[in-house]
């Protein structure tokens, strides 16, 4: 048994930073003034579900790679990597229904919010038309069947690991994820081309960094051997992954503002700059990270918590800026 090299990662971790995701999109939307065009019940509504559908999505992302991450063979103990992906299978199901929960339930609340009515006025057909008729809709459709092929696929592995790779899995998650994204305000851009690629890079890279290193301190921060086979593998992908998310994010955001100076004057400008100096911070804990690593030590375990709260809040404003208009 791999010996504890820090403080165990408490259970509640994993709901603290949905906590701190959910708190940061609803407190950012209001203050870009998201309740000018709707109501707080459905404010609520449909920015819980965003955030929900977001984290989970995540989870799956980050699980789905840290499965495929931990060594094969001599460069790790069979029995030890094997548990682990049997942890990783067990949680995909776990977080891959509830994916598809608060999916199902977002497709409602947007639907609703779409239609300015109350969740309990709208029928089947209004929920049908919405997600089938606007592009927004499709894309939560496409979302709801990664989080059922995601969910199917672990299940799968439960019983046969061998019938479907995680590489696979992780694939579906990403396709997930990048769905809303593309669907949403990227496709009716003027700049259609640059932002939904923009978009779908900013959103993929987001998913594996964030949802990677979450994953690598739930299931192997205990597990010392393989936490040091996985974290440089990690930590180049993150160093690739932070570089993506700050080019896209910064070409996103102009094409979406149209002008610097609207960084200034508006609630999404705001938001932006939020979400740049959240990034920054990242940047700065992720270097600090590489160096003690190059020192010979492990330092995820001492900085990870912190990193991932507050990549946890950044995702929240990225959900409030997906919900808002520039």
């Amino acid at each position: 048994m791999d010996r504890e090299v820090t403080r165990p990662t408490t259970r509640l971790a994993p709901a603290a930073w949905l906590v701190l995701a959910v708190g940061a999109a609803l407190v950012a939307a209001v203050l870009a003034g998201a309740l000018r065009s709707t109501t707080l019940p459905t404010l609520l509504g449909t920015g819980i579900t965003r955030i929900a559908t977001d984290v989970a999505g995540v989870v799956c992302v980050g699980l789905a790679l840290v499965g495929v991450l931990v060594p094969v063979g001599r460069r790790a103990d069979p029995a030890e990597a094997d548990r682990v992906r049997t942890l990783v299978d067990r949680a995909l199901v776990a977080s891959g229904g509830a994916w598809l929960a608060v999916a199902l339930l977002g497709i409602a609340f947007r639907a609703a919010d779409g239609y300015d009515l109350p969740v309990t006025a709208l029928t089947g057909s209004d929920v049908l038309d919405w997600a089938t008729e606007l592009a927004a809709g499709r894309g939560a459709l496409l979302t709801v069947a990664c989080a059922v092929a995601v969910l199917g696929c672990a299940a799968v592995r439960l019983r046969n690991p061998e019938i479907v790779a995680l590489r696979i899995v992780l694939v579906i998650a990403l396709l997930g994820m990048l769905t809303p994204g593309v669907t949403g305000h990227a496709s009716s851009s003027s700049s259609h081309e640059v932002a939904v690629t923009t978009v779908a890079l900013h959103v993929a890279a987001a998913s594996l960094w964030v949802g990677g290193l979450g994953a690598i301190l739930v299931l192997l921060g205990r597990r010392r051997a393989l936490l040091q086979s996985v974290l440089p593998r990690f930590s180049t992908l993150a160093g690739f992954c932070l570089f993506t998310v700050t080019v896209s994010g910064v070409l996103t955001a102009q094409v979406r503002l149209g002008s610097w100076a609207a960084l200034f004057g508006t609630g999404y400008g705001a938001l932006v700059i939020a979400k740049t100096v959240a990034l920054g911070l990242l940047g700065g804990l992720g270097l600090l990270t590489r160096r003690r690593m190059a020192a010979g030590r492990i330092p995820v375990l001492r900085w990870a918590g912190v990193e991932v709260a507050l990549m946890a809040v950044t995702l929240g404003l990225a959900a409030a800026l997906a919900q808002s208009a520039p």
